[in-house]
């Protein structure tokens, strides 16, 4: 059965530094765009970033671009997302999910993690 499993998320001060994996299982991520997405409480599910298969082509909102990096392993099967100059307006859970190619959508995407917390103090 193929599942995204997040992992990497915690307390943080402001201005400091997470990074998110993304693990595939049962699934050849290379195959797979992977788009990072974050929900905050009360507000809607929005995307942060998204790399394309071979990582060539990544894309990032305009609230996280210079702060934060998309990447990929393709032969770890994982994706990461490396958080820097954290912010409280940061403090959400995080989604990794998998789709034919990146979208801002989130109906896009086939397959999905089950989130990590990321919470600045």
């Amino acid at each position: 059965q193929a599942q995204l499993v997040e992992s990497g998320g915690g307390l943080v001060q402001y201005g400091g530094s997470l990074r998110l994996s993304c693990a595939a299982s049962g699934l050849t991520l290379q195959y797979f765009a992977v788009g990072w997405f974050r929900q905050a409480p009360g507000k809607e599910r929005e995307v942060v970033s998204c790399i394309s298969t071979s990582g060539g082509s990544t894309n990032y909102a305009g609230s996280v671009k210079g702060r934060f990096t998309v990447s990929r392993d393709n032969a770890k099967n994982t994706a990461y997302l490396q958080m820097n100059s954290l912010k409280p307006e940061d403090t959400a859970v995080y989604y990794c999910a998998a789709g034919v190619a990146c979208s801002s959508w989130y109906g896009s995407y086939d397959w999905w993690g089950q989130g990590t917390p990321v919470t600045e103090v």
